[in-house]
């Protein structure tokens, strides 16, 4: 009963305009109420007044349930863009609110399938804000995911971790610690603080929800938490734990009901082994065609595009550099202007391929637009990496300068920033012959 769930009484529901017993009777079904009494009761219990009338059976409700599924299977299926066009398309004030949080929060997923990510944190901000209002803690973590991730893929770890810590301390107050929705939560909060470059932290945070995962998680939670303990082994410099915890990862998330997840972590997984000593491009291979075939059915563009610059990467250990530079042009083709920090990833990769193939001067202007493109990124871990890849390139081909700045850059965006040097200090290196030296 709509009054009910509203926390409503009788008389609460009544007000002024009508008797607490005329409510009673129209809820025993004694009396029919007119148009215009079932709109001001729709609008007390936040309802419609057709929904009033006809419930579930409303014409507007079932309408509303079948593009919500058409919605849910386009974006199963890949077809981001069409659940975003259906969901925008449906008028949600003229359903039962029921039914908002559900086709909202599939709009949000549409948007970030498609990396809109500003839209999509457009719509889960006022979703969050209202699932901790009303204290509905599951949905809470839920939402909390996805936004923390979301403000995670825009660049914005400070506001990311920020809220993923507020968030954690809440749904862990309200003793659902251990669930699947907490443990991604907390997995999520993980990744951020793996991209912020805090190791020793994540390190330590991984190890106690791995104990709390083991001890009350599924096979879900688990795998979501060793996913990211992996993350955090690889930036230690631990490959080898990196790879055992993202092993045990796919085993878990391999034992449950097809999701997503699967051949995101296969592409993690794929681009672990290219960074092994020595690295294995067979064996990731196999991961990376494994989940080429599944994110070209679930997978974001962005995903996708990964996937397609690590098996270029793969192709070009083994000596495939056209196989290389195709899977790189097709991945940026994806991206197009979005995602600097991958855009300018498959820029590396493809002047990679043009090195390979003795094009030295076209694999240079390829690595000189990538510091373009990279110098307007916000700093990050994940960033520091690229460009500490970009300086290796450039110094290989001969642009000392440019190699030189680029790893100025990396070291700037690990938190590492340029020292003072006292003025006496110049002074004495002067004094003392140290630029003759330099120079001789």
């Amino acid at each position: 009963m709509e009054r009910t769930r509203a926390g409503l009484s009788q008389t609460a529901l009544a007000g002024e305009d009508f008797s607490p017993s005329y409510i009673s009777l129209i809820e025993a079904g004694h009396r029919v109420p007119t148009d215009a009494a079932l709109a001001v009761l729709a609008r007390r219990l936040g309802t419609t007044a057709e929904y009033l009338r006809f419930g579930d059976k409303a014409p507007s409700e079932e309408r509303a349930r079948l593009e919500i599924g058409f919605a849910r299977l386009a974006l199963a299926n890949g077809a981001a863009e069409e659940a975003r066009d259906r969901l925008l398309a449906l008028d949600v004030t003229t359903i039962a609110p029921r039914h908002h949080v559900e086709a909202l929060h599939t709009l949000a997923r549409a948007h970030e399938a498609l990396g809109e990510l500003d839209a999509c944190v457009a719509v889960l901000e006022p979703l969050l804000a209202d699932a901790r209002a009303d204290r509905r803690w599951l949905e809470t973590a839920v939402m909390g995911s996805d936004l923390v991730a979301a403000y995670h893929e825009a660049g914005d770890l400070g506001h990311s971790i920020a809220l993923g810590e507020q968030l954690l301390e809440e749904v862990e107050s309200a003793g659902i610690g251990g669930t699947d929705e907490h443990l991604r939560l907390a997995a999520t909060l993980l990744w951020s603080y793996y991209e912020r470059g805090d190791l020793l932290f994540a390190a330590h945070r991984a190890s106690e929800l791995i104990a709390l995962a083991e001890a009350k998680g599924t096979m879900r939670g688990r795998g979501s938490i060793y996913w990211n303990a992996s993350l955090v082994a690889e930036g230690r410099g631990d490959f080898a734990e990196a790879r055992r915890l993202t092993e045990r990862a796919l085993a878990y998330l391999s034992e449950g009901a097809a999701s997503r997840d699967v051949p995101r972590l296969r592409l993690h997984y794929g681009w672990l082994l290219l960074r092994c000593s020595p690295p294995e491009p067979d064996a990731a291979l196999v991961q990376l065609d494994h989940a080429a075939e599944e994110l070209a059915v679930v997978g974001s563009e962005l995903e996708i595009a990964r996937c397609d610059f690590e098996r270029g990467r793969a192709y070009l250990m083994l000596g495939d550099a056209d196989r290389a530079e195709d899977l790189a042009t097709a991945g940026l083709a994806r991206l197009g202007d979005q995602a600097a920090l991958d855009v300018s990833n498959g820029h590396i990769l493809l002047g990679d391929a043009y090195a390979a193939r003795g094009d030295v001067e076209r694999a240079r202007e390829t690595y000189q637009w990538a510091v373009g493109r990279l110098a307007m990124m916000s700093a990050g871990r994940m960033a520091a990496t690229v460009w500490r890849s970009l300086g290796d390139r450039l110094l290989a081909h001969g642009d000392a300068a440019g190699a030189a700045h680029a790893f100025d850059a990396a070291l700037r965006d690990a938190g590492i920033q340029p020292t003072a040097v006292p003025a006496a200090v110049v002074t004495s290196r002067t004094a003392a012959g140290f630029g003759e030296a330099a120079n001789a």
